[in-house]
């Protein structure tokens, strides 16, 4: 089977839509350029374990600090 070289810009399915995107790219491309339907789906999955732990680190970080402080947890809101 032969090769065809898709355009570069699949490449920003997987940038504006994280791992649906490098899924559509990847399902939509593979026959045509199977290693940069690959690299589509990694670009996906590792800008989707970015963003997912550009989220989680301050909010582990805050939950864990959150207790070394008592008179956040006794005030009026709680």
């Amino acid at each position: 089977m032969e090769s065809r070289k898709r355009s570069n810009l699949w490449f920003l399915l997987p940038i504006f839509f994280n791992i649906i995107g490098g899924i559509i790219a990847y399902f939509i491309i593979k026959d045509d350029d199977p290693s940069k339907a690959k690299n589509c789906l990694w670009l996906g999955i590792i800008l989707s374990a970015i963003s997912i732990a550009i989220f989680l680190i301050p909010l582990l970080i805050g939950i864990s600090l959150f207790s070394h402080f008592p008179h956040f947890q006794t005030g009026p809101y709680f």
